[in-house]
């Protein structure tokens, strides 16, 4: 897997398909990169603010996931899980089960905002 500006260096053009990693992925990636290259990461908790998505009900009603993936999506902050920090182990892979995270999905057309914390190494 790769991101840009993490590790599209290492692409050696013989994949068929890219595909630009998630919106959250695309935001933590670098930061995690960058904050990992100076003082090495020993494990990290991120949360990040998104957008609601095609996947989220217009109006309230019954969820088989879970009772808050039942309310409105334009009206409602809805706490959700997030691939984005395993993700990062994929395209970082010294980071690998490093990080965990969480999502709030928000009532608006196009945003994704990522705070990390980690617990550094020395330099």
């Amino acid at each position: 897997e790769f991101a840009l500006g993490v590790n599209n260096e290492t692409y050696n053009g013989e994949a068929d398909v890219i595909s630009n990693a998630s919106c959250t992925t695309n935001c933590l990636a670098p930061l995690a990169r960058v904050i990992n290259d100076e003082f090495t990461i020993i494990e990290g908790l991120m949360t990040t603010i998104h957008s609601y998505t095609a996947t989220q009900k217009t109006v309230d009603g019954p969820s088989a996931k879970d009772w808050r993936g039942g309310r409105t999506a334009a009206q409602n902050i809805i706490p959700s899980s997030t691939g984005a920090a395993k993700a990062v182990g994929k395209v970082i892979p010294e980071l690998n089960g490093k990080l965990t995270g969480m999502s709030m999905r928000v009532p608006t057309a196009n945003v994704s905002v990522v705070d990390l914390t980690v617990r550094k190494g020395e330099f």
